[in-house]
């Protein structure tokens, strides 16, 4: 059965303040794993005994491609020592998308970047947010990059991002099935904003119910109408009921 995380960029105010109690946050909730989006200078060790003693796991890391690129060894030996076996790049830079050649030229940097981290057992995913679906000669670049990636690049769908355009989410999660065994659930409400699971406009039954490769389902969110705390407990208790 798949798992609950939560990425603490949701709660990264709370996190700045007190990193480590972020993280017994999320265990709190209910949630069985975090994502990480930095780790506030924290050593590896430190974050691994506070993972343990609270009963999580790491479920991705958020590393920028220039840490990759610029610092493999110690980013690699960081995740390593955590128990986090999914590096996953939340965001490019402009120079690599927005015609079809920047998105092929970033497919080729991925696969490099994959090949090199599948040599130390760990794997590369990216994630989208909603310029991977301009139209680029009729062809969105999300899919320009996924057919010129390796399939061992995970892609960590997030939802929110696929439905601001408009686009069927469910659509996109049955088209690359093989591909998600991380997915961002984040909602959106009538206002354009992101929301607590299952509070907005986003059909997170039938994705969970066709994700039948996803590992974990990872909650993401930006907006808040109530406490951090209330919300992300929310959405944990509305993904425990649906996910079967």
């Amino acid at each position: 059965m798949a798992k609950i995380g939560l990425q603490l960029y949701s709660i990264k105010e709370i996190a700045e303040k007190d990193f480590f109690g972020a993280i017994r946050l999320a265990a709190e909730c209910g949630y069985k794993g975090v994502e990480f989006a930095g780790f506030f200078e924290s050593s590896a060790a430190d974050v691994k005994k506070i993972l343990d003693s609270e009963g999580l796991k790491a479920c991705g890391s958020h590393t920028s491609i220039d840490l990759l690129e610029n610092d493999f060894e110690n980013t690699a030996e960081y995740n390593l020592a955590i128990g986090n076996k999914y590096i996953v790049i939340p965001a490019i830079p402009r120079d690599m998308y927005g015609s079809r050649d920047a998105w092929l030229r970033t497919a080729e940097k991925l696969n490099g970047l994959s090949e090199k981290l599948r040599e130390r057992g760990l794997m590369l995913g990216y994630h989208n947010h909603a310029y991977e679906f301009e139209d680029i000669e009729g062809e969105y670049g999300y899919d320009i990059l996924a057919k010129a990636t390796s399939r061992d690049i995970l892609l960590e769908i997030d939802t929110y991002w696929v439905a601001w355009p408009g686009l069927d989410v469910a659509e996109y999660v049955r088209k690359y099935k093989d591909r998600l065994e991380l997915i961002h659930i984040k909602d959106m409400d009538e206002k354009r904003n992101s929301t607590e699971a299952g509070s907005g406009t986003i059909d997170f039954r039938t994705i969970v119910k066709d994700a039948k490769m996803t590992e974990w389902f990872i909650v993401e969110q930006e907006h808040f109408s109530m406490p951090q705390e209330d919300s992300i407990r929310k959405s944990c208790s509305y993904l425990k009921g649906i996910i079967v």
